[in-house]
């Protein structure tokens, strides 16, 4: 399954000082989608001011600069970590082990 599997990462909300619009926290958001089901996440992450000369203006950056900021930021293992997990939670949706419910209630 995990082979059909599509990941996005996106970006919900960064927050940066806005004197020298240096970014200190970015929040993102991972999707997985199988055609069928679907699966997410959130989370957020503190960044490390940047050395004065790597500054980007903040109307520079892009979607793909700071995503890339994000997995670099908490590593492969971290980023495949989360990804297993939205996948197992599409495969739970796919094929339930566990239940819910009343058997009074119809």
């Amino acid at each position: 399954m995990a082979s059909s599997i599509q990941f996005t990462w996106g970006v919900a909300n960064l927050e940066r000082t806005l004197s020298d619009g240096v970014v200190y926290t970015v929040h993102y958001t991972i999707d997985a989608f199988d055609g069928t089901y679907r699966s997410g996440a959130y989370g957020s992450l503190g960044l490390e001011p940047p050395e004065p000369d790597s500054l980007i203006p903040y109307a520079d950056l892009t979607l793909e600069l700071v995503v890339g900021w994000i997995k670099e930021k908490i590593g492969e293992e971290k980023v495949a970590e989360i990804e297993a997990a939205l996948e197992a939670q599409i495969e739970e949706q796919a094929s339930p082990s566990k239940g819910a419910g009343l058997p009074w209630a119809g």
